[in-house]
Formats: structure tokens, C-alpha cells, sequence
């Protein structure tokens, strides 16, 4: 970082309980005792009304985990490379996870990655409190958008979507990467009880947050809390695609 070249200003909006836009000019780091070699952001938190805990991970070459991550007690985590390259673990199990690369570990388990390359990383790391669901349990899972064909979303052809975990009860939360194609945008207004945490991958889109319109782009971050009006559509030239994080097949404890 320098002096500012001109007045402070940020794109950033932060609604407690609402919603949260976090550019990545606004990032700052954060030292953690599991992450070594790391400059970690922590962009959604219970401090803001989230549910869960989102970071964003420059990994330097030597860096990652130090122990585990998200090994607390009922605490299930997942890791997704944005760019470059790591090696991750869990349950006594290796993965060698290049870009869109993911890694999924049930309660308790943690899970442990290490940039073994010459070039820096970039990983999205999430951990939540799983709800049980009597009869049924998460598992250890890991793949790659790369190897997932992309399905239309509610029937669009310009809007896909793919899912990167199982749909299925066991899992309480799921993970999935939507994409618009220019002009592309959701079939509705959404308004609904799920919350979710996004990390834009790639071009611009304009986004829908409860009763404003904003310009969303590459490497924002956009949380929304249960029942903000949201939706979005796809402007310029190449996709507008995110990666999301959604609470799912649970019903809602009193």
C-alpha cells in the first residue's frame, strides 16, 4: 500500500442482519493462529448477522494451515481455489487441487491445505455449525467445477448453474457457481429464508440488494442475510459468475 492519490471513498455497504458489499480495495488481513504464509480476509461473520464465517486467502508458496481448519466441535468446513494451486487433506485423505478445485469436510474433521507451488494461491475458505438431521450425516467430499457440466437455471438458457456438493439430506448446506450470460438475470425477485455468502469469479453484473441497485464486479464479495429482496443480471461482454454458499435442507428450529 501508498498514500492515497485522492479522497477516500469505497463501494462498500454493510447492512447488519441485511446485507454486505465488500470490494476487494477494502480488504484488510487478518492473523490467524491455524493459517501461516497467509493474508486472509474475513468478509462474512455472526458479527454481521451471517450464520457462518467466509475468508478470502492469498496463499503465499510455503503457506497454509498450521494444525487444522475448522476442526472445532460440529464445525464443517470447505475450501475452493480460486487460482493456483494447493494441496489439501481430510479425514487421511490427500487432494491435489488446481483452480476450481474444492474440498469438502464433515463436522469436527477439519481440514488442512499447503501451497506447495512456486506461485501464490487464492482460496475461499467457509465453516459453519452442521444441523443435525436425525439418520443422516455429511461426508467427505472434493472435486472441480472444471469436471461439472453446467445445467440451465429454472429453465434459462442464458442463466447455468452447477452444484458442487450432493443434493442430498445429508448436507445441510450446499455450494454452487451460477453464471449470466450477458442479459441473463434471475426469473424473479427473490425473497426467501436462505442466507448466502458470494464471491464474484469472473465479469460484472448489476445486483439487486433489498431496495438498491449496485454494480457488481470481479472479486467483490456479496453476503445476504434471510429474506433481503435480491436478484441480478449479467452486463458487457463475457459471463457474470459467482460462487455461493447456501443453507439448505433443514426445516427451521424454534
Amino acid at each position: 500500500m501508498a498514500y492515497p492519490k485522492d479522497l477516500l471513498s469505497t463501494r462498500a455497504i454493510v447492512k447488519p442482519g441485511m446485507y454486505a458489499v465488500i470490494p476487494k480495495d477494502g480488504l484488510v488481513n487478518n492473523v490467524l493462529p491455524c493459517l501461516n504464509g497467509c493474508r486472509t480476509s474475513i468478509v462474512a461473520s455472526p458479527k454481521m448477522g451471517a450464520s457462518f464465517v467466509m475468508y478470502i486467502c492469498d496463499v503465499q508458496p510455503g503457506g497454509g494451515t498450521i494444525g487444522s481448519f475448522g476442526n472445532a466441535q460440529g464445525e464443517e468446513a470447505f475450501l475452493y481455489v480460486i487460482s493456483g494451486a494447493v494441496k489439501a487433506s481430510g479425514e487421511g485423505r490427500e487432494f491435489s487441487l488446481a483452480a476450481g478445485g474444492y474440498l469438502f469436510t464433515p463436522p469436527s474433521a477439519g481440514l488442512q491445505f499447503k501451497n506447495e507451488s512456486s506461485e501464490a494461491a487464492k482460496v475461499l475458505l467457509y465453516k459453519q455449525l452442521y444441523v443435525p438431521c436425525e439418520g443422516f450425516f455429511p461426508y467427505l467430499y472434493s472435486g472441480n467445477v472444471n469436471d461439472i457440466s453446467y445445467r440451465d437455471y429454472e429453465d434459462m438458457a442464458n442463466v447455468h448453474i452447477k452444484d458442487l456438493l450432493p443434493v442430498e439430506l445429508n448436507f445441510d448446506m450446499n455450494m454452487h457457481i451460477l453464471s449470466f450470460d450477458p442479459g441473463g438475470c434471475h426469473p424473479i425477485v427473490e425473497t426467501h429464508v436462505q442466507e448466502h455468502g458470494m464471491y464474484i469469479l469472473q465479469g460484472e453484473g448489476m445486483y439487486l440488494m433489498d431496495d438498491v441497485w449496485m454494480g457488481i464486479k470481479k472479486d467483490d464479495f456479496i453476503w445476504f442475510g434471510a429474506y433481503a429482496a435480491q436478484c441480478a443480471y449479467g452486463v458487457g461482454t463475457e459471463p457474470f459468475t459467482y460462487i455461493y454458499s447456501k443453507d439448505c435442507n433443514r426445516d427451521v428450529v424454534l
